[in-house]
């Protein structure tokens, strides 16, 4: 008799060429997932060749009751690491069956602005650093902290090895390895100052690609808790105190940035960040005001400040990059629970498109 665990592993290459698409999206939270799956004949490398779906909106917050057909637009394909084979994930985008962008659907906007000719022309690079918290399920407490309790003080955790310090480290190396099976590129993953709080880095990656790939990544994380049967957090400040907050800092270039006198370029495009400084704030995240304390390696909210190597700045300048006149920045500001697809188009449209 077959054991459930045969069964899911299951490999269907030897007895079909159908394959299992799981169509993936974002919900009407803005940052929960949802997912479906469905039986295609073959395989498929292109997302063009995919076909459109439709989902029940009403039950996801994103459509009313009266008229619920959401489609979803194939937009980007992954390898599928839990069922693996020729099997793909789907990253979807959800529009009406008129075809207007539904309101949540914040990818729509962004392609627009990496398709602009001046965007395109800049080859923008992301690196973006998300951190999350593991949560023990039944009492949403941080993994490894007692019940109700607490560690102590931070300092012994940040990259730290051994089994009272280090908490979820067999989740995070599921995660790191599914997404380079996925296909992701993902760059490195490392324990975090506030135990039980990890981050992965999703980068260099190239314009949209970059968002596509860190929701997929979180998708991945996500399930890969749920098999563990622990929570996964993106709160920007999932304990209250003198813990660190967790955040998506995203790193970011652009051609002439990284040619000869790009340091220049870099202090231009700061300046015009400065310049946008409340509106860059109110799309990078809820609840990011507990975060931004100016505590805790954070800028205060309210406050604009660029520096070189300065982790309390809203923007850090590497050293590497000021010694060699060229290469990147970080903005430091995004919350952990911030869009992927508003960020990273923002950085660009403020840096590239915008004229104060």
């Amino acid at each position: 008799m077959s054991l459930l665990a045969d069964l899911v592993n299951l490999d269907l290459s030897d007895n079909t060429e159908k394959i299992i698409a799981e169509y993936i999206w974002v919900g009407g939270s803005g940052m929960d997932m949802r997912s479906k799956a469905r039986t295609l004949s073959g395989p498929v490398t292109d997302p063009s060749k995919l076909p459109k779906w439709n989902y029940d909106g009403s039950s996801t917050g994103q459509a009313p009751g009266q008229d619920s057909e959401v489609i979803l637009y194939p937009q980007a394909i992954f390898k599928d690491p839990f069922r693996r084979g020729n099997n793909i994930l789907v990253m979807c985008d959800a529009y009406t069956p008129a075809g207007e962008p539904i309101p949540t659907n914040k990818r729509h906007a962004a392609a627009e602005i990496f398709c602009n000719p001046d965007v395109v022309a800049e080859v923008p690079w992301y690196g973006i650093e998300q951190e999350y918290t593991l949560l023990q399920k039944d009492v949403n407490w941080p993994l490894g902290w007692p019940i109700g309790g607490y560690p102590g003080p931070q300092g012994p955790y940040y990259c730290s090895i051994g089994a009272d310090k280090s908490f979820g480290r067999d989740i995070v190396d599921a995660h790191y390895k599914a997404c380079l099976y996925a296909g992701i590129n993902i760059s490195g993953i490392n324990g975090e100052v506030m135990p039980g709080q990890w981050e992965f880095q999703v980068g260099p990656s190239v314009g949209i690609s970059a968002a596509d790939e860190v929701w997929i990544a979180r998708y991945i994380l996500e399930r890969i808790t749920e098999i563990a049967g622990v929570v996964v957090s993106f709160d920007p400040k999932p304990i209250p105190g003198d813990w660190n907050g967790a955040g998506a800092h995203t790193n970011y270039s652009t051609k002439t940035m990284r040619e000869e006198g790009g340091y220049e370029v870099i202090k231009k495009a700061i300046e015009k960040l400065g310049l946008r400084h409340k509106e860059h704030i109110a799309a990078y995240g809820e609840g990011n005001e507990r975060r931004l304390t100016g505590h805790h390696e954070t800028a205060d909210i309210n406050t604009f400040l660029w520096g070189v190597a300065n982790r309390g700045a809203s923007i850090r300048v590497g050293r590497d990059t000021e010694k060699e006149g060229k290469g990147y920045f970080e903005d430091r500001r995004p919350s952990s629970n911030m869009d992927p697809y508003i960020v990273t188009s923002m950085i660009a449209e403020t840096t590239l498109l915008w004229n104060p």
